[in-house]
């Protein structure tokens, strides 16, 4: 990189080398290397910022750009770590591979993360998350583009953006655009669509996750209805992804939040728990029926269902925990849900894991295809393109896993590999 971006006096960056564009890497720390894709040494910034107020520390990794650009959502967590988003940045970078379309007028960004290490319940986490935006307030402007991600919802990011002196939480990227006004208008447009009392911006990544559930199983020969289904956190994602599937005719038997699981073997009423969900995805217990039983919290895991959907947070199943699946998919919604370890027991037991960079993957895209114009503001379009998009990636990483008799997970990193360096030759990394 030549250049470097000027850090507000609140943070310490660490810029590190960044690989040539086609160059294989490290695979990094132990815990997160099978998530990670070969497609660098090393991050091209890992900046670490210590809150004066409380102590709390977030971090940015900006793992590498594209015409200047990163992409990548924003967490807030108790116990976040500097590791963690650097595996997630990596991760971003081969979610933006995964979809570069050459007829598309989306063209991929880098990948880049960012984190806070506090609980976004704490009476404190309002005010950490503006001062941690107006510390990193300079890579936002010119080279990081973020949203809500797992512990915040997008209108808390924009209201603490707007109090920290941003334009945007993706104000990065307006340069790229051929008509900015029109492109933020409808992007502005379709986040103001509802679909059944739940945003279409909350809906399109639950859609992407979805459909690729129902990829796999139209490619097993599985008929949607009546199968089973659990799902771990009924946030933007968990939530959204109940209800496709169960719209879908699948049945789901358990659903967990923070005070544990909620099942029923003939199948739960989605639409009322969702209801019932406050903006942290935890379900008002009242809303239950007679019938609804109330679990512990790891429960979901062992349901009596034939596909698991963890979407709440990382490192959900272990080498541990594992033993006690039998479900025939686990489809990653949330990031990094499934430990490199067990993934190896699961795949001997015939457990498929379908990897988060795919299959959470059309949030992002979606930002993307609204604002460069691949689609309009509307909510038909955005899932239509949504579902035909995800269920040909899925298609083609399962097709290649079959092929090339590797995880799924592999086939999505060879793929993203395959495509980075033809990204960085057409595009480059600075504007």
């Amino acid at each position: 990189m030549t250049t470097t971006p000027t850090a507000s006096p609140t943070t310490a960056v660490s810029p590190m080398s960044a690989g040539s564009a086609g160059s294989a890497g490290s695979a990094g720390s132990a815990t997160s290397a099978p998530q990670e894709p070969q497609v660098a040494a090393a991050p091209l910034v890992s900046l670490t910022w210590t809150d004066q107020e409380t102590g709390r520390q977030g971090f940015l990794v900006i793992d590498r750009l594209v015409r200047g650009v990163s992409s990548g959502g924003l967490r807030m967590r108790a116990g976040c770590t500097l590791e963690e988003v650097t595996g997630l940045a990596r991760g971003m970078t081969m979610k933006e591979a995964l979809h570069y379309n050459p007829q598309g007028r989306y063209i991929p960004l880098g990948g880049a993360k960012g984190g806070i290490d506090c609980d976004p319940r704490d009476p404190a986490a309002y005010g950490v998350l503006v001062r941690y935006l107006s510390a990193v307030r300079p890579y936002i402007e010119q080279f990081w583009t973020t949203g809500e991600d797992l512990g915040l919802t997008q209108d808390l990011v924009d209201r603490a953006a707007a109090e920290a002196g941003l334009v945007s939480s993706i104000q990065a990227v307006y340069p790229l655009l051929d008509d900015e006004d029109a492109a933020r208008r409808r992007l502005a447009d379709a986040f103001a669509i509802d679909v059944d009392g739940i945003g279409l911006d909350e809906l399109v990544g639950g859609c992407g996750v979805a459909e690729s559930v129902l990829t796999a199983l139209d490619r097993a020969g599985v008929p949607h209805e009546g199968t089973r289904v659990a799902v771990q956190g009924l946030g933007t994602m968990g939530g959204a992804t109940a209800r496709f599937l169960a719209r879908a005719g699948l049945r789901v038997v358990a659903v967990a939040d923070i005070k544990g699981t909620i099942a029923n073997p003939d199948g739960l009423d989605v639409e009322a728990l969702l209801a019932a969900r406050d903006g942290h995805g935890c379900v008002d217990r009242a809303a239950l029926r007679a019938e609804d039983r109330e679990l512990p919290s790891g429960a979901w895991l062992t349901a009596d269902a034939e596909v698991l959907v963890p979407a709440a947070v990382s490192y959900a199943v272990d080498s541990d925990n594992q033993a006690g699946i039998t479900a025939r998919w686990i489809v990653e919604a949330a990031n990094m849900p499934v430990l490199p370890d067990a993934e190896a027991l699961l795949a001997a037991r015939g457990i498929t894991v379908l990897p988060d960079v795919a299959v959470n993957s059309g949030t992002n895209a979606w930002w993307w295809w609204t604002l460069f114009g691949d689609i309009g503001a509307d909510a038909d379009e955005a899932f239509a393109y949504t579902r035909r998009s995800m269920r040909a990636l899925v298609d083609q990483i399962l097709a290649r896993a079959e092929a090339e008799g590797t995880t799924p997970r592999a086939a999505a990193h060879a793929l993203a590999a395959d495509r980075v360096p033809v990204i960085a030759e057409r595009f480059g990394r600075l504007r």
